[in-house]
């Protein structure tokens, strides 16, 4: 059995302590991240995690894992069709 497969497997839970300490399971991949924001594909979609000073603390990709740790403002998940034409529509304005 791949690694992809073993993820899909994994349920998606979001544990939040605080505000300040998060931990995340059903992670596939991170796309980005800075200090003020996480992209991150989950099994159940694209989640946005935003905040100050984020920290990148544990990523377990066999587990599909992922530990924050910073001030958490919010969490939202993205349709992945919205999230594709946000991203061709900031391509498109740059390239003009």
């Amino acid at each position: 059995m791949d690694n992809k497969e073993n993820i899909n497997n994994y349920n998606h839970g979001i544990n939040l302590v605080e505000r300040k300490n998060l931990v995340i399971s059903g992670v596939k991949k991170i796309e980005n991240f800075d200090k003020e924001q996480f992209l991150i594909e989950t099994v159940m979609g694209m989640l946005l995690v935003k905040g100050e000073d984020l920290i990148l603390i544990k990523l377990d990709t066999l587990q599909g894992s992922l530990a924050i740790k910073g001030m958490v403002r919010s969490l939202s998940y993205i349709e992945e069709n919205k999230f594709k034409d946000k991203e061709n529509s900031i391509f498109n304005r740059l390239f003009k």
